[in-house]
């Protein structure tokens, strides 16, 4: 399996691993949108609580130039680190919702 390929599935699976654990309820849906010719992947909540309208994102990931950018993470998981425990190099992970300027100061790629 190539490099591309393992990313997308890991990706994929950290998407359902979070919308299975997610507050599920009749009203408020967990939603794994993927779009892999673009190589773009997102969890998102759809919904109503009462009066109030649900929508948005959990996780957002890209691939781009063979990099996993982490462009959203709105749970409490350190999900770079998950990645490079899953075996992705440091080099191949970019915090994308960091600027680049602060990106320079992590462990992980700039872009």
């Amino acid at each position: 399996m190539d490099k591309i390929e393992k990313y997308r599935q890991l990706i994929q699976q950290i998407l359902s691993e979070h919308a299975q654990t997610s507050s599920n309820t009749d009203t408020v849906k967990p939603e794994i949108i993927i779009d892999s010719k673009n190589d773009h992947y997102q969890l998102t909540y759809v919904g109503w609580e009462g009066d109030k309208r649900v929508f948005g994102p959990v996780l957002h990931f890209d691939i781009i130039k063979g990099k996993i950018w982490i462009q959203y993470n709105g749970t409490e998981e350190a999900i770079a680190e998950r990645l490079v425990k899953s075996g992705v190099p440091h080099s191949d992970i970019v915090i994308g919702f960091h600027s680049p300027f602060k990106r320079q100061f992590t462990s992980y790629a700039v872009e």
